[in-house]
């Protein structure tokens, strides 16, 4: 799996964790879904990701030919 494929899925499966818990734990964890879409959305102007750093150090390539931006 690519590292592309591999961040997409992990926002999606934080996305919906962050809805599960504030639906079924407290309304406050929200703000953890305002956090992910925040960071989704600083990442599309800055190309920063955390989350590809820690998944680099877990082993998964980019499959664009570019390396990191």
């Amino acid at each position: 799996m690519s590292l592309e494929t591999a961040i997409i899925r992990f926002a999606g499966f934080m996305v919906l964790l962050s809805v599960a818990l504030t639906y079924w734990l407290h309304p406050n964890f929200m703000w953890f879904t305002v956090f992910i879409g925040a960071n989704l959305f600083q990442s599309s102007f800055t190309g920063f990701c955390p989350a590809a750093t820690v998944l680099q150090k877990f082993g998964f390539q980019s499959s664009s030919n570019c390396s990191d931006k």
